[in-house]
């Protein structure tokens, strides 16, 4: 799959940092029962690698490497079966890793100029980060205007009560959330979270 089709799967993409206490393969069975089959697993804990080889099992789930900072770190997550890399910016080595792998990667831009490195390497996708500390859905407005060929998946500070907003701009194709699972959460409050958020708007995929 391409990074773009990835992206139009679920409206929301869980951005998930996972500790001990929970079971990953149930996490992520509710996840894609709920409708979110798309699932970010960041590199944020020990157990984050061990975490996606279980969870890349369950049938039905799209498992990404999140948090991803260098080659080190690329190689490890492919190989722990990574089915897409996200990373919270843009180095031209990642691109060049993630070019020569045909992985899907979605990096995190935060200017004009990221995005224009992004373009330069023949990316059109990308992790909007840290969406509303970098000036919220005003400043994607203004990036959007110069890259029209862009497409974006806003993450940091999105909330189940502003992704609508966000998804209801051309730009965006899916939003990245933490909310969905919240630390304490059960897995009966995961697969509400889930389902409402699948039931959000997407922006239509292109025709003809």
């Amino acid at each position: 799959m391409t990074i773009d089709e990835i992206m139009r799967l679920a409206p929301v993409i869980p951005v998930l940092v996972l500790d001990d206490d929970v079971d990953p393969v149930a996490l992520a069975e509710a996840l894609v029962a709920g409708g979110l089959p798309v699932i970010e697993v960041t590199l944020r804990t020990p157990n984050a690698l061990p975490a996606m080889r279980a969870m890349s099992r369950v049938k039905g789930a799209i498992i990404g490497a999140g948090t991803v900072l260098d080659e080190t770190m690329f190689k490890l997550a492919t190989d722990a079966g990574a089915q897409f890399i996200v990373s919270p910016g843009l180095t031209d080595p990642l691109a060049r890793a993630a070019t020569a792998s045909a992985i899907p990667f979605l990096p995190g831009v935060a200017t004009a100029s990221d995005i224009m490195r992004g373009i330069d390497h023949g990316l059109d996708r990308f992790k909007f980060f840290p969406a509303e500390a970098i000036g919220g859905l005003a400043a994607l407005k203004s990036l959007s205007g110069p890259f029209a060929d862009a497409r974006f998946c806003p993450t940091g500070g999105i909330r189940a009560d502003t992704a609508a907003e966000w998804l209801a701009h051309p730009s965006v194709l899916c939003v990245g959330g933490s909310w969905i699972v919240a630390p304490g959460a059960t897995l009966e409050d995961v697969a509400a979270r889930a389902r409402a958020a699948a039931a959000l708007k997407m922006s239509p995929a292109p025709t003809g």
